[in-house]
């Protein structure tokens, strides 16, 4: 079986470059939020002068940057916006961006003590340069609220530990939406690889991740959730929705990695309950290793995961084992294994429902306890989807027929996660369905190397 190579769309044509803008100086514009006594303040600036209004900015206020090469970087150290109130800091919408060129021994977005502040529409360009694009310093005692939205990252990939966006300290309450990131050496790393800079309650979706080196994805596992004022200490998600992973064109790795992979939460204590909720995503290829790694307590459900040339997912022992566990209505087609759960010492004790898969595979499913899947060799795949083999926009994996009459058996009970019963493309799932897709229809979203948009009646808030 052989696909074509994918050709990416002109979304991921490389940002324009456009001479530094001329100084216009910094603009105050005061603006009445309603309902609120205090003012918020709308900066102008350019790349001559936009330090100077980084000092000035307090809640509510925004940060307009005008197109140009910023060369100087954007530290935001200890800078505070409020609940409601958040700090903007925004390139233009349309047109020529705001592009921030990586200089040598500065990651380009410094964040430090910071809450509460939106990073939009910007630009970064890495120049192969070993510094990272957007980074929560190690040394930094929290970074809690950061949105990052609609940024485009590039040429950050000089080797497979230069990150896109990276959290090194304790982080809670991000975004990360609408992001952009091609070729970086890893695309997104958030927490720290001793376990003590826990990432907590975030939401990462309709991001774009293509040809990382290593990780396109990689959230660390969690020692213990540490004491600071604010960070959630009941059961809560982090949310990975929406997302499209793609490896098919990453250059060797120095080492093999999964495209995505999620570490334990702290096993006891604070926090040991929480999950992550993992639906709705597009993996693509990857030439050495499982398309998806977890343990702790995982739901994936209504993803398509499709990998010529290795595995396809993997519930497997790696900082700890694998506890509460749904991997549920995901359609897999991969050379190797499709779903394989592997367990140890301790992980018995936990729940795992492994159902409704539709998996075309060597090795289709490999999982204890498993029920109501419909497993088949690879080779049999165009027997069942639209177009199994193509290489995207192409490839469409909505089946010809329904399934649920060759799959009897109690169907998995509803679990309590976000838009549990809606499927890949957003449509209502009918009950007895198996797979990705709830309906032959091939009118949802089309498989491709480009951001996953939103269905009609789904993408409900968080």
């Amino acid at each position: 079986m052989t696909r074509g190579e994918y050709r990416p769309g002109a979304s991921l044509r490389p940002p324009t470059r456009v001479a530094a803008a001329a100084r216009i100086g910094v603009a105050a514009l005061a603006l009445l939020i309603a309902g609120n006594t205090a003012r918020a303040t709308v900066y102008e600036a350019s790349p001559a002068d936009y330090r100077e209004s980084l000092a000035l900015l307090r809640p509510g206020d925004t940060l307009r940057l005008a197109a140009g090469e910023y060369r100087e970087g954007l530290a935001l150290h200890r800078l505070s916006g409020a609940p409601g109130e958040p700090i903007v800091i925004t390139g233009p919408e349309s047109g020529a961006p705001a592009t921030f060129v990586a200089r040598p021994d500065h990651n380009t977005v410094s964040i430090v003590d910071t809450q509460y502040v939106e990073l939009r529409n910007l630009a970064f360009e890495g120049n192969n340069v070993p510094v990272d694009a957007v980074k929560a310093e190690g040394h930094a005692s929290f970074a809690h609220h950061i949105t990052l939205e609609n940024l485009t990252i590039r040429g950050h990939g000089n080797n497979q530990q230069i990150v896109g966006i990276s959290t090194k300290c304790p982080a809670w309450k991000w975004v990360i939406r609408g992001n952009t990131i091609v070729g970086a050496g890893t695309g997104m790393y958030l927490g720290d690889s001793n376990g003590n800079a826990p990432f907590v309650a975030g939401l990462i979706e309709r991001n774009l991740i293509v040809d990382s080196t290593g990780y396109s994805l990689q959230i660390k596992h969690q020692v213990e959730r540490p004491e600071l004022a604010g960070i959630p200490v009941g059961r809560s998600q982090t949310i990975i929705r929406h997302n499209v992973f793609a490896k098919a064109n990453s250059r060797a790795p120095e080492a093999p990695r999964p495209s995505v992979l999620v570490g334990h939460f702290p096993p006891t204590g604070r926090g040991a309950d929480d999950f992550y909720v993992i639906y709705g995503n597009f993996f693509y290829q990857n030439r050495k290793e499982a398309l998806f790694q977890g343990e702790g307590n995982v739901a994936l459900y209504a993803n398509v995961l499709v990998n010529d040339f290795a595995d396809g997912l993997h519930i497997q022992p790696h900082n700890d084992i694998p506890r509460r566990i749904v991997v549920a209505y995901n359609t897999i087609l991969a050379k190797g294994a499709g779903i394989a759960v592997s367990l140890r010492d301790g992980s018995a004790r936990y729940r795992r429902d492994v159902s409704a898969n539709a998996v075309f595979a060597e090795t289709p499913v490999t999982a204890a306890g498993a029920y109501r899947n419909l497993a088949a060799p690879l080779a049999d795949a165009p027997s069942y989807l639209a177009n199994a083999f193509a290489a995207p926009p192409d490839l469409d994996l909505h089946p010809k027929a329904s399934w649920s009459g060759l799959v009897p058996g109690t169907m998995i009970a509803r679990q309590p996660f976000p838009d549990w019963s809606r499927d890949f493309d957003g449509e209502p799932r009918a009950a007895a369905t198996v797979g990705a897709y709830g309906k032959s229809a091939t009118s949802g979203w089309k498989l491709q190397i480009g951001r996953k948009e939103a269905a009609s009646g789904e993408g409900h808030p968080r």
